[in-house]
């Protein structure tokens, strides 16, 4: 979930935090992706005609390799250094919120059986999108193709969002990679919406800039993970009744939580039981993460043959795309970002000679000026001996 209602928050009260891109102005940036939602993302987008899950000849799910082989082709096409980030053990805190997501997908799932027995095909694709879920073989499986692609990974300790985060604090990477508000909340310094599937969709990619947001709202960031606490986050239950704007005015009147709690009417706005907005705070400000400086990336050549015998071998996929797109990606790597960067700068003619024109400009006006300075210097000296004369 993130935080439920933050990116319109952000939208009314801090614009200027959130900007529209084209994949290709990520040129030569590197970007730590949430793994496990952009897995999520495939499941549910990487669909046959019928609706259902791409699967091979063994009926075994295929639409994640699909979706982390092709996209991270074409984000290395576009000139990105993708590394993901996967999820390691969920906090305890998370153990309602994981609850909650279970009891969907089991109602979810008891749908999707009565609309197949029905066949409604339009509920069964409806509801087959909600039961599914990123399982431990779906990660192994990314891990090993990404292993094989040579884009490096990693597994965070707890929530893959907070070690994105303190990457990009770090300056590691240019930014986060990630559906989930809360990686703001994280203290990433800039989050990127939709990137995996910005092209697929013909939607750009949403650009947020936690420092503008904080401007915006006019909030330190204590406030902010104080407001997203009571926007709703997956730690802890949200107070019924209050809503993003009453949240916002809440915490710019009282500054603090327990302010906000000390001043509610609690007749009008129930308080949860043994509400762990503190917790949830403390997970926020210091979350579990491998130290950024521990950690090395490295983006190597892929190996083509690991990679056949794996997607074609195994998962029944066809040879020549394969490695068509491996080719593509060895090709890419060969010819490195900082080449590309270099030629992507590169002054063409018609541009080489309108920074000529600009200098010849610059040069005149520098001429004029010194001219300028040079009659004032000379009437000021005249001024001065006329008295004298005058005198005498």
């Amino acid at each position: 979930m993130g935080i439920s209602g933050l990116t319109k928050v952000i939208g009314d009260h801090a614009p200027d935090a959130i900007k529209e891109n084209d994949i290709k102005n990520y040129f030569g940036r590197k970007v730590a992706i949430d793994a496990s939602m952009s897995i999520y993302q495939f499941l549910i987008a990487v669909r046959q005609q019928d609706g259902m899950q791409l699967t091979n000849e063994a009926g075994e799910t295929t639409s994640h390799l699909v979706g982390i082989f092709y996209r991270t082709i074409r984000m290395v096409e576009n000139g990105i250094k993708p590394v993901y980030v996967f999820d390691g053990k969920p906090p305890v805190l998370k153990g309602d919120e994981l609850k909650k997501r279970l009891e969907k997908r089991t109602e979810a799932q008891a749908a999707m059986d009565a609309a197949t027995e029905a066949g409604d095909t339009e509920n069964i694709d409806k509801f087959s999108r909600r039961t599914v879920k990123v399982t431990r073989e779906h990660n192994e499986e990314c891990r090993k193709l990404l292993r094989l692609m040579g884009i490096p990974y990693m597994e965070a300790p707890c929530e893959a969002e907070s070690q994105c985060a303190a990457l990009v604090a770090a300056g590691k990477v240019f930014g986060a990679a990630s559906e989930d508000m809360d990686t703001l909340t994280f203290g990433s310094p800039v989050l990127l919406r939709h990137l995996t599937f910005a092209e697929a969709r013909k939607a750009p990619i949403a650009e947020i800039h936690l420092d503008k947001a904080l401007q915006g709202l006019e909030m330190s960031m204590d406030e902010f993970i104080d407001l997203c606490i009571l926007l709703g986050c997956d730690y802890c239950d949200s107070i019924r009744g209050i809503g993003p704007h009453r949240a916002v005015t809440l915490i710019k009147e009282h500054k603090t939580l327990e302010n906000v709690l000390a001043n509610l009417d609690k007749t009008k706005y129930p308080v949860p039981d043994d509400w762990a907005f503190k917790e949830a705070r403390e997970l926020f400000k210091k979350p579990d993460v491998i130290d950024p400086k521990d950690i090395d990336l490295q983006w190597k050549d892929p190996d083509e043959e690991a990679i056949v015998e794996f997607m074609v071998g195994e998962k029944n996929f066809n040879e020549a795309r394969i490695r068509t797109a491996v080719h593509k990606l060895a090709k890419l790597n060969k010819q490195g970002t900082q080449g590309r960067l270099d030629s992507f700068f590169t002054v063409k003619p018609k541009d080489a000679e309108q920074v000529k024109l600009g200098k010849r400009k610059a040069e005149e006006k520098k001429e004029k000026l010194a001219a300028e300075k040079k009659a004032k210097a000379a009437a000021a000296k005249k001024k001065t001996k006329t008295p004298a004369k005058a005198k005498k």
